[in-house]
């Protein structure tokens, strides 16, 4: 068996190259039980090792569960498997980079350094309009060789893609690649918009391209697994709330459905088993009587089943921002699945907002409408949990009761102000059942102007930096 190229595992080392890289993989967030390994071991046996994708599609079979693990997936795979050190074939036509001995231009000692980037920004302009993704990686090496090292340091050589980039500036061969792909043909319609996405895609992979063999020559000096931790993103359901990014929510609202769908699930099952309640012992025994004193079939008290009602204050101050967005969401989502769910929010004062969470209402907008439309700020426009709980509790007395669960949605953060624990004692005290989810990390409650470890004393504070916790949260309902 031969290893693959630029692994540097010898055939006795395989099998721990690949739990190094099956770790890896289980560290960035990506679930890999045993069965999975032992997979992805069987894999080597079968798939043609110096073929990288090959290796690569095997290997994310048996690992991947979900479309959204495979940027991850592909970061480190091309760290644990690199491009090998082969080196790249100059085509005989290729006047531009040999002369007629058969060196490279590209080599000569006395290239003066604008002719270098220019002889390369050709080379690219025709290896974009060939569209080969091979010869476009090899070439992605060469150009970080060439033009992405820094000045050495003490830690060792530096390699930086913005330096390729800004080098060759790709963005600016647009024009010419679309000349080149639509020739002598008409331009605008279907054909030009055609020509323009796949322009898009193949500057998209040779930036790819770049980024990977950074890392790879940035791995070679300081360690595989210290560039793994830096190189790999988040998983969507790991991004943290309140560090979440525009491209991260709309991940994130993909996410929603599937947790609302668990969510009513569960507790559908739970009122289909309230149906029944505590053993009738004397119906029973009087039933077991024909069938000699087994009780085959037992009989129980009618229960009244309880309707599940769900009452959501959520702090929408600007310190939250990215958490109460996501949170909304999952309140429109759960609305979609039960009548009985009033959303309330809140920064120092409180407004129902259950009004902007119509089935099929677009969530962004309801967001928008709640900043301009609801009546949540009456002072400064800082957080007022103390006056916010008073204000919900005196204008809907009777929104929280015996069949509703609570659910208190902020970090917990009141300026210095009153927390307004009695009132939030109270209204604990008269749900069904009450939770607090909190985005901080738990080693942050308390400290500052936090009263989260005081609201704990009360109410049931629950971590939820993302969306994982979020489902486990969910799970445990």
């Amino acid at each position: 068996m031969t290893a693959p190229a630029g692994s540097a595992a010898a055939p006795g080392g395989l099998a721990g190259h690949l739990d190094g890289f099956v770790r890896a993989v289980r560290d960035a967030g990506i679930p890999v039980g045993i069965s999975q390994a032992v997979d992805a071991a069987e894999i080597l046996t079968v798939v043609e090792l110096l073929d990288r994708e090959q290796l690569r599609h095997g290997l994310a079979a048996v690992l991947l569960q979900r479309a959204a693990q495979r940027p991850a997936y592909d970061v480190l795979f091309d760290l644990w498997w690199p491009l090998g050190d082969r080196p790249v074939a100059v085509p005989e036509d290729d006047e531009d980079r040999a002369d007629p001995s058969g060196e490279s231009t590209l080599d000569a000692p006395d290239t003066d350094p604008g002719d270098l980037a220019q002889l390369l920004r050709d080379r690219l302009a025709r290896l974009l309009l060939e569209g080969d993704e091979e010869a476009l990686r090899r070439f992605a090496r060469e150009v970080v060789d060439r033009l992405g090292r820094a000045s050495p340091s003490p830690s060792g050589q530096s390699f930086f893609s913005y330096r390729v980039m800004r080098a060759l500036s790709p963005d600016t061969l647009i024009a010419q690649l679309l000349a080149g792909l639509l020739g002598d043909g008409e331009r605008g319609g279907l054909a030009e918009q055609v020509a323009r996405q796949t322009v898009r895609e193949r500057l998209a992979a040779f930036r790819a391209a770049v980024e990977a063999e950074v890392r790879r020559r940035t791995a070679a000096e300081r360690g595989r697994d210290r560039v793994a931790k830096n190189a790999v993103r988040p998983l969507a359901d790991q991004v943290e709330f309140l560090r979440a990014q525009q491209a991260d929510l709309a991940e994130l609202r993909r996410t929603v459905g599937p947790l609302a769908r668990r969510l009513a699930v569960r507790l559908s099952a739970r009122r289909r088993l309230g149906r029944e309640g505590r053993l009738d012992f004397r119906r029973t025994v009087r039933a077991s009587l024909g069938t000699g004193g087994v009780p085959v079939v037992t009989h129980h008290r009618p229960r009244k089943v309880h309707k599940p009602e769900l009452v959501v204050l959520c702090d929408v101050s600007g310190s939250v921002a990215g958490f109460s967005h996501f949170t909304l969401m999952l309140t429109q989502a759960l609305r979609e699945h039960f009548s009985g769910v009033r959303a309330f929010a809140f920064v120092d004062t409180t407004d129902e907002v259950t009004r902007f969470f119509r089935p099929g209402a677009d969530v962004a907008d309801a967001v928008a409408r709640i900043g301009r439309e609801a009546d949540v700020v009456g002072f400064d426009g800082h957080s007022d949990y103390g006056t916010a709980f008073e204000v919900f509790a005196d204008r809907w007395p009777a929104a929280v009761g015996p069949k509703s669960s609570l659910l208190v949605l902020g970090d917990g953060r009141t300026n210095y102000r009153q927390p307004g624990l009695p009132v939030l004692a109270d209204l604990v005290r008269r749900a069904r059942s009450a939770y607090w989810l909190n985005p901080e990390p738990r080693r942050l409650w308390g400290s500052g102007d936090s009263a989260a470890d005081r609201y704990g004393e009360v109410i049931g504070m629950v971590e939820c930096r993302n969306a994982a916790q979020l489902a486990d949260f969910v799970t445990t309902l």
